[in-house]
């Protein structure tokens, strides 16, 4: 069995807490334990906040979601030129601000970023999923 969510969001703050909350009542139904999920909502989160500060000029993005067996995998589009992730500088101790990708590096078990100038930036997300004893999600997708 494959889980499968797509939205097509306005570039508002808005929409973050709407997108966290829609995946993570996916991962919940299928059983993922709440500390992957907690991971996942983080590395979302970075992922859709960079979007809205970083991103021109489209005024949507979309974010893809999809569940096969133990894996999630989670994309997140946007229409601008995107960026070169090796060039961004690690920000100073104590700032308040730039630590998204170190914590979506530090939480995804991949992470892969894509400059199309015809589709948008890409970031794609992977995170490997843990059941709850007894959840829903491994004898369905096993079937």
């Amino acid at each position: 069995m494959e889980a499968t969510i797509a939205l097509r969001l306005p570039r508002d703050a808005a929409s973050v807490p709407l997108t966290r909350q829609m995946l993570d009542g996916t991962l919940r139904s299928l059983g993922v334990e709440q500390q992957v999920r907690e991971d996942i909502e983080l590395m979302l989160t970075e992922a859709c906040s960079n979007v809205i500060k970083h991103a021109g000029p489209s005024d949507n993005y979309t974010v893809s979601a999809s569940v096969h067996d133990d894996l999630c995998v989670i994309r997140v589009v946007d229409a601008g030129d995107g960026f070169d992730p090796r060039a961004v500088l690690d920000p100073e101790p104590g700032s308040e601000h730039g630590r998204g990708l170190q914590i979506m590096r530090a939480l995804a078990d991949d992470i892969r970023f894509t400059n199309k100038r015809e589709n948008g930036a890409v970031v794609c997300l992977e995170k490997r999923l843990r059941y709850a004893p007894g959840a829903a999600g491994p004898p369905l997708m096993a079937s």
